[in-house]
C-alpha cells in the first residue's frame, strides 16, 4: 500500500500536538526552551528549502507561460483580469471581516485586561508609500531578486518582460524557452522531493507552539478563535460559491486536488510552503500552465484572502477592546487603507500584524492592543494561511474561465 503524503502530514500534526502538550505539562522552563530550540530545526530546514526553490520556480514557469501566450496584448488582458479579480476578492474578504467583527464584537471580552506596554516582538514598518511599493515592484538586479524570497514581485515583473522578449524574437528564443521549461520541470521534481520533509516540518512547528504556550491557551481564547474560524468558514463558502459558478461540481475535485498544499499551509502557517505544491496540483487539475504560472505568483503577493479578513477583524477587535468607537465612514476608510497597505509589505514576518500596526495608529487606536492577538496569532495564522491557498486556487480557476480556457480534468 502506497503511503500518502497527506496522511503523513496529518500524523505529523497530531504527534506535534501530543508531544508539545507532554513537554509543556512535564518540563520546566529551561527544558521547554531547550526542546523548542532543537525541535524548531525541522520547520526551519523545510522553509529554507522551500525558499530555495520559489525564485527559480516562479522565474521559469512564468517565462515559459508568458512566452507561450506570445503577445503583450494578451498578457495585458490577462493581467487586468487577474488584478481585477484580486481587488474584488480582497474587498469581499475585508468587508466580511468588518461585518462579522461588528456583529460578534469579540473585542468586548478583553475590555478589562488591556495591555499598555509597547509590543517589541512585532517588526516595525512604515505606512504604505508609493516609493516603497515601486521599490518592491521594479527590479534593478534579477540576481538580487532571485536571492531573496521577499522579492517575488520583482521576479514576476522581470519574467513577464523576458517572456515577451523571447516570444518576440521567434526561433532564436526557442532554445532559451526550452531551457526554462526544463528548469521548471526540474524545480517541480525537486518540490516533490522536498515535500517528503513536510511531515517533519509540520510536527516541528506545531509541537514548538504547543510546548511554549500550552494547549490551554486555546481554551482561554476559545471564543475569539471560534469567532474567527466561523468567519473563515463563511469566507470559504463565498469563495467556493464563486468557484462553483465557474466550474460547477468540479469545485469539489479542485478541493481534493489542493488538500496537500492546504494542510501544509495550515500546519506551517506559511504561504511559501504551499506555493510550489499548489502550482503542481493546479496543473494536475487541468488548468493550463500559462494560466497557473501567471496568476499564482501574482496571487502570492496580492491575493491573500484569509489575511485580508484577519486585518479588518483584528484592527476593529483592538478598537472595541479599547472602547474606540469608529463611525461607519471611518471603518470603510480603514478598510480601504488596509486594501492598499496590505499590498506594500509582502514577505515581512508576521505580515498581517505589521499591516494592522501600521493602520490602527492612524485611527488613534493603541498599538499595544496587538498584545491581545499575539498569544494566539500562530493558531489564527494557520487558518488564514490555508484560506489564502483556497483563494488563490479559485482565482486561478476564475481567470482560466474568463480567458475561455477549458479545464481538462
Amino acid at each position: 500500500m502506497k503511503i500518502k503524503l497527506t496522511h503523513l502530514i496529518m500524523l505529523g500534526l497530531l504527534l506535534g500536538i501530543v508531544v508539545g502538550t507532554f513537554v509543556n505539562l512535564n518540563a520546566d522552563a529551561a527544558s521547554i526552551k531547550t526542546y523548542t530550540g532543537v525541535a524548531a530545526f525541522g520547520s526551519i530546514i523545510f522553509l529554507k528549502l522551500i525558499k530555495l526553490i520559489i525564485g527559480p520556480l516562479v522565474l521559469s514557469t512564468l517565462i515559459v507561460g508568458v512566452a507561450g501566450i506570445g503577445d503583450a496584448k494578451t498578457v495585458g488582458r490577462m493581467g487586468v483580469k487577474t488584478i481585477g479579480w484580486f481587488v474584488f476578492a480582497s474587498l469581499i474578504s475585508l468587508t466580511l471581516g468588518l461585518i462579522l467583527v461588528n456583529i460578534l464584537r469579540p473585542g468586548d471580552q478583553f475590555a478589562g485586561s488591556l495591555p499598555t506596554q509597547a509590543i517589541s516582538s512585532i517588526p516595525t514598518t512604515e505606512g504604505f508609500t508609493m516609493a516603497h511599493f515601486i521599490d518592491q515592484l521594479v527590479p534593478e538586479n534579477i540576481f538580487v531578486a532571485l536571492s531573496s524570497h521577499k522579492m517575488v514581485l520583482q521576479i514576476v515583473v522581470f519574467s513577464v518582460f523576458f517572456g515577451l522578449a523571447l516570444a518576440g524574437i521567434g526561433e532564436k528564443g526557442e532554445p532559451l524557452i526550452k531551457l526554462m521549461d526544463s528548469l521548471a520541470h526540474a524545480m517541480l521534481k525537486l518540490t516533490n522531493m522536498i515535500m517528503w520533509i513536510a511531515p517533519l516540518a509540520v510536527f516541528s512547528s506545531i509541537s514548538v507552539v504547543v510546548a511554549e504556550k500550552g494547549i490551554g491557551i486555546l481554551v482561554q481564547y476559545s471564543k475569539l478563535i471560534g469567532m474567527f474560524y466561523f468567519g473563515l468558514l463563511l469566507l470559504w463558502i463565498v469563495l467556493l460559491s464563486f468557484g462553483y459558478a465557474f466550474i460547477k461540481n468540479k469545485v469539489w475535485s479542485l478541493l481534493s486536488h489542493i488538500k496537500e498544499p492546504l494542510m501544509l499551509a495550515f500546519a506551517t502557517a506559511s504561504s511559501e510552503s504551499a506555493y510550489p505544491k499548489l502550482l503542481n496540483q493546479l496543473d494536475r487539475f487541468g488548468i493550463k500552465e500559462k494560466i497557473t504560472s501567471f496568476v499564482l505568483p501574482l496571487g502570492y503577493s496580492f491575493n491573500l484572502d484569509g489575511s485580508m479578513m484577519y486585518m479588518t477583524f483584528g484592527s476593529l477587535l483592538i478598537a472595541q477592546a479599547y472602547g474606540v468607537d469608529l463611525t461607519t465612514g471611518q471603518q470603510i476608510t480603514m478598510l480601504l487603507v488596509l486594501m492598499i497597505t496590505s499590498k506594500g509589505i509582502a514577505g515581512v514576518p508576521r505580515a498581517s500584524l505589521v499591516v494592522i500596526a501600521a493602520t490602527i495608529s492612524g485611527f488613534n487606536i493603541p498599538e499595544a492592543g496587538l498584545a491581545l492577538l499575539l498569544p494566539i496569532d500562530q493558531f489564527l495564522d494557520m487558518g488564514r494561511t490555508a484560506t489564502n491557498v483556497v483563494g488563490n486556487a479559485i482565482a486561478t480557476v476564475a481567470v482560466s474561465k474568463m480567458e475561455g480556457e477549458q479545464i481538462h480534468h
